[in-house]
């Protein structure tokens, strides 16, 4: 499993798929690792693609700092395992607080990013929550009873051996990470950075209850010149994981478009 160091010496571990010429960066988001997008990988056609599956700082197999679990480092560090897989020009794919994440490298480095597809992704302006929520969020770490609520308030159609993947998953997310991250995504703070973004970009919308498709048109797809949205009707907060299947045909279909484009 390739390794490679971020900015700050952080062992940063990724995961690589397919040999294909065009390639694709997965980017997870908050209190999971990079195995959130293993079922939508599945059912994903691999034709042409070589996807690269980051585990950020914190998460999986990666380093586990006790600082640098901000926005951009976190852009930093996916563009460092980019680099290390030496992929020059990619699209990328970003999920909750990835997405946030995605957007800022495609604006920091818009000639690198080829396409971006956000799946209930943060808004770059944040996303602050009430404060009973706010508590339940940050002070989840380790705590399997706190995480199995905030994923049956997130997600919609979300089967029990899934559940237990996420769960097992989320306990393996450091203190750190949890608390740093869950600041970084709520206060996000860098809504005036996205008109440099020139990638072709696909918002994908559910009934997701925190991020409901007509907030996601008006505080992303209506920021990001080339951004248009679908709407991906059942699933919840984590369309890869409750809806693998449909996901991943959306993402297969915009890659498609993507690759005859460029």
């Amino acid at each position: 499993m390739p390794t490679t160091n971020a900015t700050d010496g952080t062992p940063l571990h990724y995961r690589v798929f397919g040999d294909g010429p065009r390639d694709v960066v997965l980017v997870h988001g908050w209190m999971v690792s990079g195995a959130v997008w293993d079922a939508m990988l599945e059912k994903l056609d691999l034709t042409g693609l070589r996807l690269i599956v980051p585990d950020h700082r914190g998460t999986g197999q990666s380093g586990r700092p006790s600082s640098g679990y901000t926005l951009e480092q976190y852009a930093s560090d996916v563009l460092a395992v980019a680099d290390h897989a030496k992929a020059q020009r990619f699209a990328l794919v970003g999920h909750s607080m990835g997405g946030q994440i995605a957007k800022w490298v495609a604006a920091d480095a818009p000639s690198r990013v080829s396409g971006l597809v956000l799946l209930n992704t943060v808004p770059a302006a944040g996303l602050p929550l009430p404060p009973d929520a706010a508590g339940l969020f940050r002070t989840s770490a380790g705590d399997r009873e706190k995480q199995k609520t905030i994923l049956g308030l997130a997600c919609k159609q979300l089967p029990p051996e899934s559940l237990e993947v996420l769960l097992k998953d989320s306990a393996g997310v450091s203190k750190d990470a949890i608390e740093q991250c869950f600041d970084s995504w709520t206060a996000g703070g860098f809504a005036h950075r996205l008109s440099a973004i020139t990638a072709p970009t696909l918002v994908v919308a559910t009934d997701d209850p925190f991020l409901p498709p007509v907030f996601l048109k008006q505080a992303v797809v209506g920021l990001i010149q080339n951004a248009r949205m679908t709407h991906l009707p059942g699933p919840g907060h984590y369309p890869q994981v409750e809806r693998p299947a449909e996901t991943a045909a959306l993402v297969s279909a915009f890659l498609a478009g993507n690759a005859a484009q460029a």
